[in-house]
């Protein structure tokens, strides 16, 4: 752990340097340009409100907003959580001129793109609070908790994201098992659908354990149900704990596979 905090300190101009650049690569050689990263979003969000409200007549009320606020309010911290999990754990492979042709830090790879996706959040964050505004459902003292959430939501992919990319440098069936699991995720995270309704209050209380619905729900909390991050604190130590673990594991793996992942990749 010590290694890596080094590293990340004594390369934190070139952290920001690569994550600039990876950012850039993302509408790199498009018409538009930097309008993608909006546009696709956008694009998403109205097949979701689309299919939903006039397809499904989904109309009710949750927490009292419209289904369509509270839809968007958890879709859209979804795209970074997805970026990282489809496009993130690849970022070894990627980059692997770095590992094997240079002389750099394997461990702040993962760091960069991490940053590049959670700028393009930050930016999606401030089109969902003008929405928001712009809906009739000004944003009050809640909103202050929100950099407690996106902050949670970067160091647990980041770490996530470091683990699963040297695993999947490792074989490319871990890489394959988890883009084939991240349509399942995203259902099962209650993004689309509210938890709550789950008659059974056991299994409720489970799937609310997924640091994924940990997440989503925390951003609803600012928007829409109105709670503060410490009002449900079993689930919040459980995801403080989950993070603790993957850390742990993801160092252990570090120190055992830094010496052989160039020869892997």
């Amino acid at each position: 752990m010590n290694e890596i905090i080094k590293e990340h300190k004594e390369y934190k101009e070139q952290i920001l340097m690569m994550a600039k650049i990876n950012l850039k690569k993302s509408y790199k050689g498009s018409f538009l340009g930097a309008m993608w990263l909006i546009i696709k979003p956008v694009i998403t969000i109205f097949v979701y409100w689309f299919t939903f409200a006039i397809g499904l007549r989904v109309s009710k009320e949750i927490f009292g907003a419209p289904y369509f606020l509270w839809l968007i309010a958890g879709v859209v911290p979804w795209f970074y959580m997805q970026d990282m999990l489809t496009q993130g754990i690849e970022c070894l492979r990627k980059y692997d001129y770095l590992v094997t042709k240079m002389k750099f830090p394997i461990s702040i790879i993962p760091t960069f793109v991490s940053i590049s996706k959670i700028t393009i959040h930050l930016l999606l964050m401030v089109i969902l609070i003008a929405t928001f505004w712009l809906s009739g459902y000004p944003i009050d003292i809640y909103i202050i908790q929100l950099p407690i959430y996106i902050m949670l939501s970067y160091v647990f992919f980041t770490v996530l994201t470091f683990l699963l990319s040297i695993l999947s440098a490792i074989s490319k069936d871990i890489l394959n098992f988890v883009k084939s699991i991240v349509f399942a995720i995203f259902w099962l995270s209650g993004i689309l659908w509210d938890i709550d309704n789950i008659g059974n209050s056991i299994l409720a209380k489970i799937v609310k354990l997924n640091p994924v619905n940990f997440l989503i729900d925390g951003y609803r909390k600012c928007f829409i149900k109105k709670e503060w991050f410490f009002e449900e604190p079993i689930t919040l130590i459980i995801f403080i704990a989950i993070l603790i673990i993957i850390t742990i594991i993801t160092v252990r793996c570090y120190k055992k596979n830094i010496k052989n992942l160039a020869d892997m990749i």
